[in-house]
């Protein structure tokens, strides 16, 4: 291994102290350029769609409570072993009925597979990131505090619930015969997998064709 030693300043530089000078230099270009960073909380950057925030459970119009079906595939999925389902059985139809949903958000990495892995869009990581207590219990969140989360997130971004998407909710560039009947929910083109393009050789190609490649 060839150790590099740095080398010695010339008494130019020692005397006028070149790099004072350069970092001052810096100083005064970045002093007229443009800002990178916001005055928050006044000023807020705009979201992406998919960012992974506070936990909520889709409330389902028609029944009034969650859309969840008691599959359990966010629970098996789940890396950090965050999310505890209960449910009962219709002695008749066999059909799982939820009685508990819990989240462990303390113990949550915010990987979303929760929700993409669900079939009925039941469960998504809002786009809510301005949540913060001094005790560990207001980040336990029941069936109700998820649905609370769903209501006060549409309300506070004043969103409608029948066009909200995201991409775990509905997958870019996935084809809509791979998807479960829950989540063929109407997107943009450039959401779609025949809107989808990648870049090859300095040229967009569409991601039909580049999977052919």
């Amino acid at each position: 291994m060839k150790i590099k030693y740095k080398t010695k300043k010339g008494l130019v530089e020692r005397i006028l102290l070149l790099e004072i000078l350069k970092g001052l230099a810096l100083t005064l270009r970045r002093m007229f350029s443009k800002s990178v960073t916001v005055q928050y909380p006044k000023e807020k950057k705009k979201l992406f769609p998919g960012f992974r925030g506070r936990h909520a459970l889709i409330r389902d119009p028609a029944s009034g409570t969650a859309r969840c079906v008691a599959c359990m595939r966010c629970a098996t999925v789940c890396p950090s072993r965050c999310i505890s389902i209960r449910y009962t059985k219709d002695e008749n139809t066999g059909a799982r009925k939820v009685t508990s949903y819990e989240i462990e958000a303390l113990r949550c990495i915010y990987c979303g597979y929760c929700e993409e892995v669900c079939p009925v869009n039941a469960i998504v990581l809002t786009e809510e990131y301005e949540y913060s207590d001094y005790v560990r219990e207001p980040f336990h969140f029941d069936m109700e505090g998820l649905l609370h989360n769903w209501d006060q997130f549409l309300a506070k971004n004043k969103i409608d619930p029948k066009t909200y998407i995201n991409p775990f909710l509905r997958p870019r560039g996935a084809s809509e015969g791979e998807l479960p009947a829950g989540k063929r929910i109407s997107v943009p083109s450039d959401w779609t997998f025949e809107g989808q393009v990648v870049w090859r050789d300095g040229r967009a190609v569409p991601a039909k064709e580049a999977v052919r490649l």
